[in-house]
């Protein structure tokens, strides 16, 4: 089993964050030490990814994984991707606030990435009212971001009657911007991830699911 928490952000490229990597990982082994679930952290910066910068070292440094992916704004709310490579930012404008959903989960897949909705259970930033409108092509939704740290208890009910609805599977993330935010929700994968390709191989086809970590 490894849990991770699959949507951070950090004062590295996100403007609205107040962690840096390092206070994340301290937070996390803090966490740890009292007995919660968090092996790791995916932080994915809003409109922004940087190849030439790993976090392998510092992670290494306290026995964790930092992986990498992006929170980019979609014509049906926001998205979370992962596995990302150089042609891929260089096709598209990671800045824009109106991508189309479908055209980046086609390039993902050409690419070998994947695509989660992000706080699905959200008004405008997150998939709901979209889905409830039909635009949103729902034959590309593999899963979707159930638990977020963010929403509220109805927005995250929201989004795991989504994923019921249309048999999705579930992914957790913090959408953490300060440290102690990190590992409040979390995703529970029964295969071993080392890396981002790893990340991405079992998003698409392990067994895993959104996992309600604790807020202290």
């Amino acid at each position: 089993m490894i849990y991770l928490d699959l949507h951070a952000h950090s004062t590295d490229a996100s403007d609205d964050a107040g962690a840096t990597v390092e206070g994340y990982l301290k937070w996390c082994m803090v966490r740890k030490n009292k007995g919660h679930n968090i092996d790791g952290f995916v932080l994915t910066e809003h409109r922004s990814f940087d190849h030439k910068i790993s976090y392998d070292s510092i992670a290494d440094k306290y026995g964790l994984l930092v992986l990498k992916g992006a929170e980019l704004e979609t014509d049906i709310g926001h998205m979370l991707v992962y596995g990302l490579d150089k042609k891929f930012v260089n096709h598209f404008d990671l800045s824009d606030v109106h991508l189309s959903h479908a055209d980046l989960i086609n390039a993902l897949n050409d690419i070998g990435g994947f695509a989660v909705p992000a706080h699905a259970g959200r008004p405008s930033i997150g998939m709901s009212e979209y889905i409830d409108n039909n635009l949103v092509e729902i034959e590309k939704i593999i899963a979707v971001e159930a638990l977020n740290g963010g929403s509220n208890n109805e927005e995250n009910a929201r989004a795991q009657l989504i994923a019921d609805k249309y048999n999705f599977k579930t992914v957790g993330g913090s959408d953490a911007h300060f440290v102690s935010s990190i590992g409040k929700c979390v995703t529970l994968f029964k295969s071993v991830i080392k890396n981002e390709e790893d990340l991405v191989n079992a998003l698409k086809n392990d067994d895993y699911s959104a996992y309600a970590g604790q807020n202290d």
